[in-house]
């Protein structure tokens, strides 16, 4: 992970800092208002009232999130991922894969075995068990609220397995090309939480049926980072963040999963290898998601910078850290032209420091106000 933090370095020029006092510009006594310059700023600049925002910027990946595997014979969870599952028999055959980077919906076809289509379905529970006449629970709602969305009607969308729910997958059998038993058995379908798109794929057509057919992820494009343990208290679940592109272009993004710390060490697996390696190497992973997704154009998978806010001031006065002049003996003043020409050093305290500006404090310092900067 890249930390970026916002760096100011005040520029002083100390010899020009030391002729002011030559001239009686400060007067060293009290700290107050001065004695005017003989001229006034070479060129002015307004105090504005405003908030102030440090941020950290860390390295992002724009991408589909982790894949997952689909696996013949078994069922997808909520996340995408297929659960455990029996081997097809050596008589069947992948005879159908869909191609990487196609989108798959509710009822789409996933892969096919022996001509017989195996299906998207969508829902939070997975065909873990076979579903028939009688069958009660929450994995037959999620069936038939799937037939009742696909169009297939004749029973009521709850938890019980009639008779008309049998007749509805009789019908769906018939479309899948599958035999129409009017029961449903685990990995007669997939089950997702929502549309799929197509990763990699595992085995082609002409392949024995049995263990992986393809990875998958979600539609939608994320932005993933890895940031250091310590700075996690610059994300919570819906905050924002800015998300640069590789064009220089920002879109907003919103952080939707926060991780657990994890070692690169050991979740690749290197165990006791490493001398040293430990807690300086654990990252806790974050997840943001983007709502506009056009704006993020053809990017597909591109490094990004996530501008994170560190820091806020809200209704400060601020200005640019080059409008700052070195007092003598310490602190700092801004120069306030007056009416005559000349101008005064007016001494201020400092606050925070953000994008080049400065928040400033100090009697009479007003919203509005010219003070000088270098022209």
């Amino acid at each position: 992970m890249r930390r970026t933090t916002v760096i100011v370095v005040i520029a002083i020029a100390v010899a020009a800092a030391a002729g002011l006092a030559a001239t009686g510009a400060f007067s060293g006594d009290d700290g107050a208002a001065t004695a005017a310059a003989p001229s006034g700023p070479a060129a002015t600049t307004k105090v504005q009232r405003m908030t102030l925002t440090s941020t950290e910027t860390v390295d992002g990946t724009l991408g589909h999130g982790k894949p997952t595997a689909v696996t013949n014979g078994s069922a997808a969870s909520a996340s995408g991922q297929s659960g455990g599952g029996q081997a097809a028999p050596d008589s069947e055959f992948i005879t159908w894969v869909p191609g990487e980077g196609d989108t798959l919906k509710r009822g789409d076809t996933v892969y096919r075995v022996n001509e017989r289509k195996v299906p998207l379905l969508y829902g939070s529970v997975p065909l873990y068990r076979t579903l028939e006449q009688g069958s009660e629970g929450s994995d037959v709602r999620m069936l038939e609220r799937n037939l009742a969305d696909l169009g297939y009607d004749g029973f009521d969308v709850d938890d019980e397995y009639t008779y008309g729910t049998a007749q509805a997958v009789e019908e769906w059998q018939d479309d899948l090309n599958a035999e129409e038993t009017g029961t449903v058995r685990p990995g007669d379908a997939v089950v997702a939480s929502g549309a799929r798109r197509v990763a990699e794929l595992k085995t082609s057509p002409g392949a024995v049926a049995g263990g992986e057919v393809l990875t998958w992820t979600g539609t939608e494009r994320i932005v993933s980072m890895d940031l250091d343990p310590q700075h996690e208290d610059l994300v919570k679940e819906g905050s924002k963040a800015t998300v640069r592109l590789p064009d220089g272009s920002n879109v907003v993004g919103k952080v939707t999963d926060i991780g657990t710390p994890a070692n690169d060490a050991a979740a690749s697996g290197g165990g006791a290898g490493g001398e040293g390696q430990g807690a300086d190497e654990a990252t806790l992973p974050v997840q943001l998601e983007i709502d506009d997704q056009k704006k993020l154009g053809r990017y597909q998978a591109a490094s990004v910078d996530v501008i994170l806010e560190a820091d806020s001031r809200r209704d400060v006065l601020a200005v640019p850290v080059n409008a700052l002049m070195a007092r003598p003996g310490g602190g700092y003043a801004l120069e306030v032209p007056k009416a005559d020409g000349s101008s005064e050093m007016v001494p201020v305290e400092l606050g925070m420091f953000a994008s080049g500006l400065v928040e400033v404090k100090g009697s009479g310092i007003k919203e509005g106000m010219s003070v000088g900067v270098p022209k």
